[in-house]
């Protein structure tokens, strides 16, 4: 059984952060272990409010986990403040787990700010280099490298400047753009493109937790960076197929799906 480790916020409306990620761990059959960063209140609506978790149990819950549990992957999400990325940094140089995936939340779904000003320096200064992958959205890829992206060569562009400022692979999320769903993938020699149909729905809630969840979960199993991305693009996209209308706003994605098809066909074939 492989495992992974998410570090992360926890959502209470179950759509993404910590919850996402453990649902996308199991619908891949990788055992997931967590370390909350904050607690926020949620739901399909919006975030109602957020608070941290002292650092000093941030630590105490990775430590707990990477010196019984382990880890083959490792995602991390939502590090709200300068000290929460200074606590999960330190455990992370002291255990340095392998096929760290960062994803650099910086705003929710609803427009919230999950990512304070002066954590931006922190965020890249002592996670980045600690990082296999980080999987900026296209937002989050301006914020970071100042540029106004608008195309696919300008999505390269930002991969490029990520890439030499921090020196770890980079996958710059298209699903913001207004054409198809493409993501671009760069290891510092080499673009790979990901493209997707982009599906009519308002249903997207957790869509990036899900998708750098499923590419942990993927470099946990074996597969190589390329191959890791491909399944979980192909993964998200049915997530997001198959999204669920729960509440009266941004619903989840599906992470169950693969799982929930199965079960169905048991059933059909097995009365």
């Amino acid at each position: 059984m492989k495992k992974v480790l998410t570090i992360a916020g926890s959502d209470s409306g179950g759509c993404a952060g910590i919850q996402a990620d453990l649902k996308t761990f199991c619908a891949h059959g990788v055992f997931g272990a967590s370390a909350i960063t904050a607690i926020t209140a949620q739901n399909t609506q919006g975030v109602r409010a957020i608070e941290d978790i002292s650092p000093d149990i941030i630590k105490a819950q990775i430590e707990a986990v990477l010196e019984d549990i382990g880890s083959d992957a490792v995602k991390i999400g939502m590090l709200s403040r300068p000290q929460t990325i200074e606590a999960v940094s330190h455990s992370l140089r002291k255990h340095r787990p392998g096929n760290i995936v960062l994803d650099p939340v910086m705003v929710s779904t609803s427009g919230h700010d999950l990512l304070s000003a002066d954590a931006k320096e922190s965020l890249i200064k002592l996670m980045f280099p600690l990082a296999f992958l980080i999987t900026p959205n296209i937002p989050e890829a301006n914020c970071l490298t100042g540029l106004h992206i608008k195309d696919i060569a300008d999505m390269e562009e930002a991969a490029r400047k990520l890439f030499e400022s921090c020196r770890c692979n980079v996958l710059v999320k298209g699903g913001h753009s207004a054409a198809d769903a493409v993501d671009v993938l760069y290891d510092g020699k080499t673009f790979r493109h990901f493209a997707s149909r982009r599906i009519d729905t308002k249903n997207t809630h957790g869509t990036g937790c899900t998708l750098s969840s499923a590419i942990a979960a993927n470099l946990a199993l074996g597969y190589s960076l390329e191959e890791s991305v491909k399944r979980a693009k192909e993964y998200i996209t049915l997530a997001i197929e198959h999204s669920l209308d729960i509440g009266k706003g941004c619903g989840p994605v599906n992470h169950m799906h693969a799982y929930l098809k199965k079960e169905m066909i048991k059933h059909v074939k097995q009365p």
